[in-house]
């Protein structure tokens, strides 16, 4: 494959992921536990970001999750890449999903149960980035006296923060958000209650950003500040 900026380097085949969207309910709206990634890594610097990460070889198996789970989350993914081969969808599925619970115990130390996960959204890197992932998005509703924490090296702060208040900071340019984050987010600010989301009708359709858009997103965003 060329890429498509014209370049004979290969485009990097995207990588699976998981990413889980914590919400609570708080008297001010809703609150979504987010990370503040150092300035050193490689891939979103920066930047405030969900929990979650690479799906491991360790998540392919070893998991023992309800078969009806599988069959309904192999169905909300059923337009992504993971469903392609229709004999693998509920494998894949599981192993996306064991990546999404071992993301957020390792980077929260919060032990979530498969049943509080729900397929929310699929966001691809577009061609032209040097890294990219083939992130699967979860919203989540842990139990209210869940105490999600910090502890991952690869961000400097973890917390909750009204979800309002996370775009608000963002268009004042006190933080940055990669384009998932703030398009989920704005997604999620038209909800009152964690219970509004996780029965909300909102089938998963794969966002492929097209080449570019990344610069022009931070750019139209640092425009307007």
């Amino acid at each position: 494959m060329t890429d498509l900026r014209g370049s004979s380097s290969p485009v990097p085949e995207p990588r699976l992921a998981a990413s889980v969207i914590l919400l609570r309910d708080a008297p001010a709206g809703l609150e979504a536990f987010v990370q503040h990634r150092v300035r050193t890594m490689d891939f979103a610097a920066g930047m405030v970001v969900f929990p979650g990460g690479r799906v491991d070889a360790a998540d392919q198996a070893g998991w023992d999750y309800p078969a009806e789970l599988l069959r309904s989350h192999a169905e909300a993914w059923a337009q992504s890449s993971i469903a392609e081969d229709t004999a693998q969808a509920e494998t894949n599925s599981g192993a996306v999903l064991a990546a999404a619970i071992r993301e957020v115990q390792e980077e929260a130390g919060l032990d979530i149960r498969a049943a509080d996960l729900r397929p929310w959204a699929n966001w691809i890197t577009p061609v032209d980035m040097p890294k990219r992932f083939d992130t699967y998005f979860y919203v989540a509703k842990p139990a209210p006296e869940a105490q999600p924490r910090h502890q991952t090296t690869e961000a400097w702060q973890s917390l909750w923060m009204p979800v309002s208040g996370i775009l608000e900071a963002e268009a004042a340019g006190q933080l940055k958000l990669m384009p998932p984050t703030y398009y989920l987010l704005k997604e999620i600010e038209g909800f009152d209650s964690v219970d509004a989301v996780w029965s909300a009708e909102h089938p998963v359709v794969p966002v492929l950003a097209p080449v570019g858009s990344l610069t022009a997103f931070l750019k139209e965003r640092e425009s307007r500040r």
